[in-house]
Formats: structure tokens, sequence, C-alpha cells
């Protein structure tokens, strides 16, 4: 029913809210499906060993779940602003739902998420594809923070009907090139497809001790490694989506949470899952490295070149995770103090990124 209704099968232009459902998502996406998915899973597999991988499947299972009831309370408890746009997310539930004693805690949720959309969503990516830049082509980080500012500046400065329809081309596009690049390496060495799955689910559950560690110590590392990773990936709980999903159109809210599990399916047990049988099916997973360097390593061992494939995506995931944070921090910030903050909060977003790189 999620995919019906992405694909547009409820559509009404008519109904109240800034962007499709097929937006929304592709919004949404585009802040999740980030260097988590490239460095995270290859984390995981670095800190818990191939077993973390399940851990992340039943982190994305369970946040499914999350993310459809945050996003359809989003969608309950929406409001328009006074400039005709919508306002949404866990700071409108929070005060809404749980009545105005709790608007105090709408408002802690807001200010931290004013202060996390300058990290994760900014200055993180922004120093992510600086170094990328850096070490590959040698680009000065100066240049790349000048590039990413203006670039992001140009789509987040028309709100979210400008970031809707960015995320809506860039999504499908970046997500076709690294799954395709994924894909192929996994069809190359598809006699290792079946171990790898072996090795995940025997590693999942392996009992006996690591490191002169306690029996069980490995399920603890596995399953410590998978949760965090996979909830850094997907995001689910987070409060973060909700913000966004809370702008599409419908009268139905439940339509709008059925689309947003789509999130953490697609994020996590599909791309992640592709990036972490990339790395297990060429072996690389025992090389040592870790983060970023281990999946890069795992995609030029599948064939030559594969690198630049996990340079590109990063570039790709790291801008389009910086536009919709933005998103995240405008909403917030509104809440605290009203929308004549909105402008020059996107103006400093901007600044910060220059800083970031």
């Amino acid at each position: 029913e999620g995919l019906k209704i992405t694909r547009g099968k409820y559509d009404d232009p008519s109904d109240p809210g800034d962007v499709s459902h097929f937006k929304a998502l592709c919004a949404a996406l585009s802040a999740t499906v980030g260097v988590g998915n490239i460095a995270g899973v290859a984390a995981a597999i670095g800190l818990g060993g191939p077993g973390a991988i399940f851990w992340m499947w039943v982190t994305a299972f369970l946040g499914m779940a999350i993310k459809f009831t945050e996003c359809t309370l989003a969608q309950m408890f929406r409001t328009t602003d006074k400039s005709g746009a919508i306002a949404g997310g866990p700071m409108y539930y929070i005060e809404k739902g749980l009545g105005p004693k709790w608007k105090w805690l709408a408002g802690a949720f807001a200010f931290f998420t004013v202060f996390a959309c300058f990290g994760i969503g900014n200055m993180v990516q922004a120093n992510q594809v600086a170094q990328v830049l850096s070490e590959t082509f040698a680009v000065p980080a100066m240049a790349t923070g000048i590039v990413l500012a203006v670039m992001t500046g140009l789509v987040i400065l028309g709100g979210i009907k400008r970031i809707g329809q960015v995320a809506g081309y860039l999504v499908p596009f970046m997500a076709a090139i690294y799954v395709g690049g994924a894909l192929i390496i996994i069809v190359l060495n598809a006699k290792m497809i079946i171990p790898s799955f072996g090795l995940i689910f025997k590693s999942a559950f392996a009992f006996e001790a690591v490191g002169g560690g306690f029996i069980g110590g490995t399920i603890m590392l596995a399953l410590r490694a998978g949760v965090t990773r996979g909830l850094f990936s997907n995001e689910s709980g987070l409060g973060s989506a909700p913000i966004i999903h809370a702008a599409a159109k419908t009268k139905v809210p439940v339509r709008e949470g059925l689309v947003a599990l789509l999130e953490p399916f697609t994020d996590t047990l599909i791309i992640c899952t592709l990036t972490a049988l990339v790395i297990l099916t060429t072996g690389t997973w025992t090389s040592g490295m870790t983060d970023a360097p281990l999946t890069a390593a795992a995609f030029d061992a599948g064939f030559s070149g594969g690198k630049y494939i996990v340079t590109f995506s990063i570039l790709l995931f790291a801008y389009s995770t910086a536009i919709s944070w933005s998103y995240y921090g405008d909403r917030a910030a509104e809440y605290l103090f009203g929308e004549k903050v909105v402008r020059p909060f996107r103006m400093l977003y901007c600044l910060v990124l220059f800083g970031g790189a």
C-alpha cells in the first residue's frame, strides 16, 4: 500500500500540503541515505563483525514501525504558518498531542534539532566532501566549501517545494549509481553470496570468546554495532523525518505513515545490505580497514575504478543530506523564534557549510 501511495494512487492536487508523497519520501531519503550507508556499514562490520548486519536488519524492521508512527503523528498535528507553508514534526505533536504542559519538551526537541542540524546534517557532511575531494582529486577545501555553500543555498532558499523537486531527481539518480555498481560486483562474485549470508547469521549468534572476553561477548559487539549504525543510517525515532513528511499533500495522515516506513526498508534493508554484500563477497572485510576506506577498497576489488563510484556517491549522498537537514533546522528554528528567523537561518546554514568544509 505504501508503494501504491508513493506512486500517486491517491494524489489530489487540492489536498493540503506542500509536496507530493513521492517528493516527501525522496526529501526524507536524501537526508537518511548518506555517509552512514557507505562508511556506517563498514564501521559496523569493523566493530561487530559480519553479524552486525543481522542486527541492522532487526533495527530496520522495528524502525519501519517507528517511522510509520512518528510520521502519521506529524500529519495529524501539523499546522500552517503565516506564509502558508506547512510546519510539523515532533515539536508540534508533543505540544498538541500531549498538551500545553509538555511545551517545554517540544521546545527542547526543537532546540536540539537546530543544534544537531549544524553538526550531523551540515559540518560533518561538508567535511566529508572536502576530505574526499582533497584526497582523490587534490581539490582545496576552501574551493569545496564555496561551491557547496552556493549550490546548497540555491536549493534551500526556495524552501521545501524546491528541496522536494531537487530530491525527486537526485535521490533516484544517486541510488541508481551506487546500487548499480554494488549489484555488478555482487553478481561478479555470485558464488560468495550464500556463504556471505551464512557468515552474517553465524556471526550474529556466535558465542565464542572475543579477545579474552566472556562467552557471548561477540553477540554483544555485533548487536551494539548493528543497532547503533542501523539507527545512524535510517534515523528511525530521531524525529527528523516527520518534519518533512508533515509537508506531504494528503487529508489522510496514515497514508504518509505508510510512505514513511519505506525509508528504513530502502535505506537499511536494501542499500546497507548491498554495501555489506560488496564488502563480504570481495573478502575485504578481513583487511583491517574500516569506514569509507573499507567500502572503497571493496568496490575497487570488485572492478577496476570501483572506488570512484564510492567517491562520487559520498559527494552526492553528503550534498543531499545537507539539503534536507537544512529544512529540519529551519522548521525547528521557526517553532522557537517565529517565521522571521527562517531566511537568516538558511543563510547562516550555508556559511556553516563553508566552515565545515
